[in-house]
C-alpha cells in the first residue's frame, strides 16, 4: 500500500525565535541560551548541537531539565540554528557533544532553577534554604506554598544571573538515566517534514550536478539535449562540475541523465588492483612513519621463542546515509541563507562566506534533522555546491544527490592494510610487538596509545600512507572501525600460540600494564578490566555448549566497550546469532537513546564487516547502487543484549563506540565456529562463506 498527501509535503520555516513560538507569547521568558518559560508553565529547551539520529536533540534537554526539576511532559524542545555567540562547538562528529556540554547543560538548567526559587522566596518572605522544587513548581513545605514555574518566570528573569550554582548529586537525578522517548518519534512516524531534503521556498529550483571520476577533468560539454527538455532552467559548469537546474527532481534528474560530458586524465586514476600492489610494496618500505617504539623491539623478536604475523585489510566504503545528500542556499545582495543537513554547520558557513568574500555574519544557518551521516556530513563540499549554483541562477537552490551520485562521487572511508608482528618467550608471555599500518589517504591509520600499548615491554608501531585522487574521509569510528578488528583478532591469535584463554589473555595483559607499565598509559586499565569482567559474565563465556563465542573488547572517544559475539553453524553455512555488548561511557543520560545507540553500532560494524565492500577501476566506483553494494539485511541482524558499567564517570562518547570491537567479536566467534581466521574484509568473499550471496 502507498500513500501519500499533496498538501503534507512543504516544510515549515525553520528559523526559530522562541519568543514567538510558544503559544505566540511575547512574555515568554528567556533564563539563557538553551531555555526559556512561558507562564503557562510551558518550558522550552533548545538543542544547538545537529541531530544525525545520535539522540543529541532528545539528550541535551534531558540534561536541562533534569537541573531544572521539571516535568518532562511540560518541555517542548526546538532545534536551535547556528549562533556561535550563544552556543559552543556546534558540531555532530567525534561522539563528543555530550562530554563538551555536560556541564554547561546541567548549568543552565541549576541557574534557572535558582533564580525561580529566589524569586518565590523574596515573594513569600521565606529562606532560600526552606525551598524545594519538584516538577516545575517551587515548594515551601511550612506554610504548604507553592508556584508553578509559569508564575515565577516573569519576575524570575529580571534578576541577576547567579553564580556558582550548585548541582544535583546524580543520586538525586530522576530523569537522567530513565528511558525517554526520542522527541521526534512523533513527526518521523507521521512523516512530518523534519530532514533536509523536505525542504521548500517559494521560487526555489531543484539542481543535480554531474561530477568526474577521480583523477579526470572535464574535456567538453554538450548541454543542448538537456537545456531543451520541460521544466529545465539552466545548466551551468563551475569547479569541473556540471549542474541542471529545474523545477522539479524528476525533471532534473532526466535532464541530468541527457547530458553528454567527455573527460580526460587529470593524474593518474586508480584502480583496487593497483592498491594490492601498493599495500605490498609500502608494507615493506623502509620510509616510515614511527608513531611509538618502546624498549628494544628488534632483539626481543631475535629472542623469541615464538613469532606470530598476520596482516588484515580493509576495502574502501561509503557512508550511504539513508537520507541522500542535499542542502539549500540562497544567495542574495545582502547575504545567504543556508538550511539543512550538516553535522558541521560553521564550517559551511565559513567556507561558504569564503566562497562568496563576504562576511561570516552575512550568512545564517538552519539545521535540519539529518537521515544519516556518519561523518559524511562534516564536510561542506555539498552545501558549497548549493551555494556555487544558487550564487549563478540567482535563485533559492536546493542540491540533491542521487544514490548513483552518493557512490560515486562520495568521500569515502581509506582502504587499509596491516601487519602484525608478535614475539613470545618460552612461557607463551607478550615480549614484543610490532604493527605497520598503510593507508590511502588515511592520514595515521594507527592509534598507536590504545591497548595494547603500555603492557608490551618492546613495542614498535610505525605508518605509511599512498596519496591517491580517491577523497577519503572520516567513516563512523574513524581508523577504529576497522584498527580494533584487526587488532582484537590478532590478540586472539597470539593468545591461542600462547596457549591461553583470550579472555584471560587480555587480563593478564591489563594486570601487567598496571603493575609494571611500559611508557605512557592513555587508556584507563580498571575500567577496560571492568567491561571485560562484565561482559565475560553476562556471556557466561566459557560455559555454554553448542556455541563459539568471540571477544573483543576497545576504547574509543573516551568510553570502554567489550562484546562477546555467539556464532553457529548452520547447513555448513557459520551465522551470528547473539551479541553481547557491555559499556562503560559514564552517566548514562537517556536509557532508551543510549541502547539504541549501541545496538545500531554492532549492527553497523557486523553488517559493513561482513559486507560492505567499494571496489575501484580506472577511477570510478563498480558499484554504483545497492543492487551492487551489499548491506546487512534484516533476518541478519543477530539479538543484542546491552549492559552499561555504572563507573560513576562524567558521560563520555557513545554514537562510535562500540562499533569498533564488533568486527573482532565476530571474526573471533566465526574462528571458534569453523576453526579459520579471518583477516579480510568484508568477510562474506572469505573462504569459509564460499558460495555463500
Amino acid at each position: 500500500m502507498l500513500g501519500f498527501n499533496w498538501t503534507g509535503a512543504t516544510a515549515a520555516q525553520t528559523a526559530i525565535d522562541v519568543q514567538t513560538t510558544v503559544n505566540g507569547a511575547a512574555a515568554v521568558t528567556n533564563f539563557n541560551s538553551y531555555l526559556s518559560i512561558a507562564p503557562s508553565g510551558l518550558v522550552t529547551i533548545l538543542s544547538p548541537n545537529p541531530e544525525v539520529g545520535q539522540g543529541i536533540k532528545t539528550a541535551f534537554p534531558i540534561i536541562v531539565a533534569e537541573e531544572l526539576d521539571v516535568d518532562w511532559k511540560s518541555v517542548q524542545v526546538l532545534q536551535a540554528p547556528l549562533d556561535t555567540q550563544k552556543f559552543q562547538r556546534q558540531v555532530a562528529g567525534g561522539s563528543g557533544s555530550i562530554p563538551h556540554s555536560w556541564k554547561r547543560l546541567r548549568e543552565a538548567g541549576a541557574t534557572a532553577r535558582r533564580m525561580l526559587m529566589e524569586t518565590a522566596a523574596e515573594r513569600w518572605q521565606v529562606p532560600l534554604t526552606e525551598l524545594t522544587t519538584s516538577q516545575g513548581q517551587v515548594l515551601h513545605a511550612k506554610s504548604n506554598k507553592k508556584a508553578g514555574y509559569g508564575e515565577l518566570a516573569t519576575d524570575a528573569g529580571k534578576r541577576p544571573v547567579p553564580t556558582n550554582v550548585p548541582l544535583k548529586d546524580p543520586k538525586d537525578f530522576k530523569l537522567i538515566g530513565s528511558f525517554v522517548k526520542n522527541v521526534d518519534n512523533p513527526k518521523i512516524l507521521t512523516g512530518k517534514p523534519i530532514f533536509g531534503i523536505d525542504v521548500q521556498r517559494e521560487g526555489m529550483l531543484i539542481s543535480m550536478i554531474q561530477r568526474p571520476g577521480f583523477g579526470y577533468k572535464i574535456k567538453s560539454v554538450d548541454a543542448a539535449a538537456a537545456k531543451a527538455m520541460p521544466g529545465i532552467v539552466d545548466v551551468v559548469t563551475f569547479n569541473n562540475s556540471v549542474a541542471v537546474v529545474g523545477k522539479s527532481t524528476w525533471q532534473v534528474k532526466k535532464a541530468k541523465d541527457a547530458l553528454k560530458v567527455e573527460y580526460e586524465k587529470d593524474g593518474t586514476p586508480e584502480s583496487s588492483t593497483d592498491h594490492d600492489r601498493i599495500f605490498k610494496e609500502l608494507l615493506n618500505s623502509k620510509e616510515a612513519t614511527v608513531r611509538r617504539k618502546d624498549g628494544d623491539v628488534e632483539a626481543a623478536f631475535k629472542g623469541a621463542a615464538k613469532v606470530v604475523t598476520s596482516e588484515f585489510q580493509c576495502p574502501f566504503l561509503p557512508h550511504t546515509p539513508l537520507e541522500p545528500m542535499n542542502f539549500f542556499a540562497h544567495v542574495r545582495e545582502d547575504g545567504a541563507e543556508l538550511i539543512g543537513p550538516t553535522q558541521t554547520p560553521e564550517r559551511a558557513r565559513a567556507e561558504t562566506a569564503k566562497l562568496l568574500g563576504i562576511a561570516p555574519e552575512k550568512v545564517t544557518v538552519d539545521l535540519t534533522r539529518m537521515g544519516g551521516g556518519f561523518g559524511r556530513r562534516l564536510q561542506a563540499d555539498y552545501v558549497l555546491e548549493a551555494v556555487e549554483v544558487s550564487r549563478r541562477v540567482k535563485a533559492p537552490v536546493k542540491v540533491i544527490w542521487t544514490r548513483e551520485d552518493d557512490m560515486t562521487g562520495g568521500i569515502y572511508r581509506p582502504a587499509v592494510r596491516y601487519r602484525f608482528e608478535a614475539a613470545l618467550d618460552a612461557q607463551g608471555n607478550l615480549i614484543g610487538y610490532k604493527l605497520r599500518g598503510v593507508g590511502i589517504n588515511s592520514g595515521n591509520p594507527t592509534r598507536e596509545d590504545n591497548f595494547p600499548s603500555g603492557a608490551v615491554p618492546n613495542l614498535l608501531i610505525d605508518s605509511v600512507e599512498h596519496k591517491s585522487p580517491i577523497t577519503t574521509g572520516p567513516w563512523r569510528a574513524p581508523i577504529t572501525n576497522f584498527l580494533a578488528f584487526a587488532e582484537q583478532a590478532f590478540i586472539d591469535e597470539i593468545a591461542a600460540a600462547a596457549g591461553k584463554d583470550p579472555v584471560q589473555f587480555r587480563l593478564d595483559l591489563l594486570q601487567k600494564a598496571k603493575q609494571a607499565p611500559t611508557g605512557a598509559i592513555k587508556y584507563d586499565i580498571d575500567r577496560m578490566i571492568g567491561v571485560i569482567k562484565l561482559a565475560a559474565e553476562k556471556s557466561g563465556w566459557g560455559k555454554k555448549a553448542n556455541v563459539a563465542q568471540g571477544f573483543s573488547v576497545y576504547f574509543s572517544h573516551l568510553s570502554y566497550v567489550a562484546q562477546v559475539a555467539e556464532a553457529t553453524v548452520k547447513k555448513g553455512v557459520p551465522t551470528i546469532s547473539k551479541v553481547y555488548a557491555i559499556a562503560d561511557c559514564g552517566t548514562v543520560i537517556n536509557q532508551s537513546g543510549a541502547r539504541q545507540q549501541i545496538t545500531g553500532c554492532v549492527v553497523d560494524g557486523l553488517g559493513h564487516a561482513m559486507y560492505g565492500n567499494l571496489t575501484f577501476k580506472d577511477g570510478y566506483t563498480e558499484q554504483k547502487n545497492f543492487n551492487a553494494y551489499r548491506l546487512i539485511r534484516m533476518n541478519e541482524i543477530p539479538e543484542v543484549e546491552v549492559h552499561f558499567v555504572d563507573s560513576g564517570f562524567d558521560p563520555t562518547g557513545l554514537g562510535e563506540p562500540a562499533l569498533p570491537p564488533a568486527g573482532g567479536a565476530v571474526a573471533n566467534a566465526l574462528f571458534k565456529a569453523t576453526g579459520k581466521r579471518l583477516h579480510n574484509q568484508p568477510f562474506i568473499q572469505e573462504e569459509v562463506f564460499k558460495g555463500v550471496s
